[in-house]
């Protein structure tokens, strides 16, 4: 049958292009029957549009339904082709996939120094509850243009996923299971403030900004952009490492390119990305209910003037098995970067100063099997300002490898000295906490122990502090050794923010809500990783 031709050449060619990392990653998250149905309906892209073909269409072209999954060939969307009308994945019977060999282009890209116009009723990208979106080459992304959007919203018990084709053996003829960097992730560019443009560019509507790894533009002069919105999403084993433009150049799994408040995402799991998380530049999106596992490099990387929110986020650093060994994926917990550029000509565009609450980082001492890092909880540099309440900084190992709970870098004490950079009821539980000994000042005068303690506010409990309960994952806040009180999040007069009396990510006493269930679903998900 055709799909299975097609993903023997496929998979042979992601296997030899992929034989530098090796290794089997034995975990299905969906699907492993490897028989199929084909009731006549089938063809190649475009083929066929009888009544029972529930592939979705684009420009005339329609998948091609074998009875169970969906192809879209190149005919369908590749790197050349852009997808400019309004376009539906539905959730498929009997466990069902949209496999695609390439991009998916949502909208026309534009760069608005030539002739080109934004589109600012762009197509409109749903993704139905129950729908699963695998993907054959990392070459393959999805990128929402400025004016389009993507809107994927699944519900808790038919959540959005969006994965390797390998994560199915039907599709994995090689046999080497589904990891990281099996396709490229999702890019979406908003039209929202970000300082890598001046004030005179924005200001002119020339403020063009080529994105990391596969180039597209991004950037503006509105923060209230909205690009469509994320809820109950899976994004697994996307991403890439360095690409032609060398370190920085790289696909993440979920890419927020100057995305405006007008959009959110709740309630995802990103699982073994082979670069960030998610990584903002610029703009004001906010974040909430979002686990991290296993991220390669970092699973929250915030640059270029993020103003947005965050609440109630799980990253948890861990292995993965390649070639029956087990390597460390993690480096950053947090990134925190405030500007790329500042001075006179970038005043429209502050530098990062989001309010975040409600983190747990939990971290190892390994060194990251892509470029040999140090897993570290948190990462300061660029000047990054933010308000930090309720975090939960976890680190038990001994720390050989030099991995640390905080890291200054570069210029990222400058949020220190200025007194815009802070945490407030939060507790490090760390065998090592910073890189510097309390003798050791800030420009201002305050040690790195005086800062982070904010005059009793915050607490260091060290590294054999019980601080979890016996699900071994969420705040336990009857332990003794936790002396610190969480705030509750009013005076921040903020309506994103929902009130909590614990701190960390996720309360032990709530494992009846769908947000414990969440984080309790992912972290087994990745333990059989």
């Amino acid at each position: 049958m055709k799909l299975q031709t097609l993903f023997q050449v496929t998979a042979v060619a992601s296997a030899l292009a992929l034989a530098g990392c090796g290794g089997d990653i034995e975990i299905s998250p969906t699907v492993n029957d490897n028989s199929v149905v084909n009731n006549g309906s089938g063809g190649s892209s475009g083929g066929d549009t009888t009544a029972d073909n529930l592939c979705a269409t684009n420009n005339g072209v329609q998948g091609a339904f074998d009875g169970r999954d969906c192809e879209y060939n190149l005919e369908f969307a590749s790197r050349n082709i852009e997808i400019t009308e309004d376009i539906t994945f539905a959730e498929l019977p009997d466990g069902g996939v949209h496999v695609f060999d390439g991009a998916l282009l949502i909208g026309e890209d534009c760069d608005t120094t030539t002739s080109c116009t934004i589109n600012q009723d762009g197509p409109v990208m749903t993704v139905e509850p129950g729908a699963t979106l695998a993907f054959t080459s990392g070459e393959a992304i999805i990128r929402v243009a400025r004016g389009a959007k993507l809107n994927a919203i699944g519900t808790f018990d038919k959540p959005v996923t969006f994965t390797s084709a390998n994560a199915f053996t039907r599709f994995d003829v090689v046999g080497n299971g589904p990891r990281f960097a099996d396709w490229g992730g999702i890019i979406i560019n908003g039209e929202g403030i970000t300082n890598q443009c001046t004030d005179a560019q924005r200001d002119a509507g020339t403020c063009n900004v080529a994105s990391e790894g596969i180039v597209s533009y991004y950037g503006g002069n509105d923060n209230a952009d909205d690009s469509g919105s994320m809820k109950y999403a899976k994004i697994w084993y996307a991403g890439s490492g360095p690409r032609a433009g060398g370190d920085g150049d790289d696909l993440n799994s979920l890419t927020l390119n100057a995305v405006g408040s007008g959009s959110s995402y709740e309630f995802i799991h990103i699982h073994q990305g082979y670069d960030d998380g998610i990584e903002f530049f610029g703009g004001a999106a906010d974040v909430k209910r979002v686990v991290f596992t296993d991220t390669q490099d970092d699973s929250m990387d915030i640059d270029a003037g993020w103003q947005g929110n965050a609440q109630f986020l799980y990253i948890k650093h861990g292995t993965v098995n390649v070639d029956g060994t087990d390597v460390y994926m993690g480096n950053g917990g947090f990134e925190a970067d405030g500007e790329k550029n500042s001075g006179a000509e970038y005043s429209q565009a502050p530098t990062s100063r989001p309010n975040i609450a409600n983190v747990t980082v939990v971290t190892t001492d390994g060194l990251s099997t892509r470029d040999n890092d140090p897993s570290t909880a948190m990462k300061f540099d660029d000047n990054f300002q933010g308000q930090l309440y309720n975090f939960l900084l976890v680190k038990t190992d001994v720390a050989t490898n030099d991995t640390r709970c905080i890291l200054f870098t570069g210029d990222g004490e400058l949020g220190v000295t200025d007194g815009d950079l802070n945490f407030f009821n939060s507790a490090m539980a760390c065998v090592a906490e910073n890189e510097f000994t309390s003798a050791d000042l800030f420009a201002n005068g305050t040690s790195r122990q005086a800062w982070f303690d904010n005059s009793g506010v915050n607490a260091r409990l060290g590294g054999n502090a019980t601080v979890f309960g016996t699900d071994g994952f969420a705040t336990d806040m009857s332990s003794s050794d936790i002396t610190v009180t969480a705030n509750d999040l009013s005076a921040l007069g903020n309506s994103f923010f929902e009130a909590v009396d614990y701190i960390g990510a996720v309360s032990s006493t709530d494992t009846s809500s769908e947000w414990y269930q969440w984080v309790e679903t992912a972290l087994a998900a990745a333990e059989q990783d």
